[in-house]
């Protein structure tokens, strides 16, 4: 059974070491992925976002960040799930926590980047109503080639 819960300091490893592990999967550690994994609390909570952890039986094994990018636009980013625990929908329930957190928010608009290359990603972003924008250039990410946004106002 997955419950999703509030970041707290005792999840630091778990939010880094989830993430670091799907990135090497497919790609190389950016940057940014540093900055915002070493150091989650001044660079996504104390700038007004927001983690959330996935517990399946108490033990961590998902995660996402809600990244504040203007007043009312975040970010959904840093979604990872435990490789063991794929398959169970843990993914599609962090996901569907992130849309209705950030409806309660008021948030109008909750964007991702991702690759072309996660065709199973992709395909439950487009499920959940994320559509596809043009990206601006210079992304913070070297693997991101799309950009996605799901505008909340129109999400019932």
């Amino acid at each position: 059974m997955l419950s999703i819960v509030p970041y707290e300091p005792k999840y630091t490893e778990n939010f880094r070491d989830l993430n670091i592990a799907w990135i090497t999967e497919y790609f190389k550690v950016d940057k940014k992925d540093k900055e915002l994994l070493e150091h989650s609390q001044s660079k996504i909570i104390d700038k007004g976002g927001y983690i959330f952890i996935g517990l399946w039986n108490d033990k961590p094994v998902g995660c996402y960040a809600l990244i504040k990018k203007e007043t009312k636009c975040y970010e959904l980013g840093k979604m990872a799930v435990d490789k063991k625990h794929q398959g169970l929908k843990i993914g599609q329930q962090m996901l569907a926590h992130a849309i209705t957190f950030s409806k309660r928010k008021n948030w109008e608009i909750l964007e991702l980047y991702s690759s072309t290359k996660l065709d199973t990603a992709l395909h439950i972003y487009k499920k959940f109503g994320f559509k596809n924008v043009t990206p601006e250039n210079n992304l913070e990410y070297l693997r991101s080639d799309i950009k996605m946004e799901l505008t909340l106002l129109n999400v019932t």
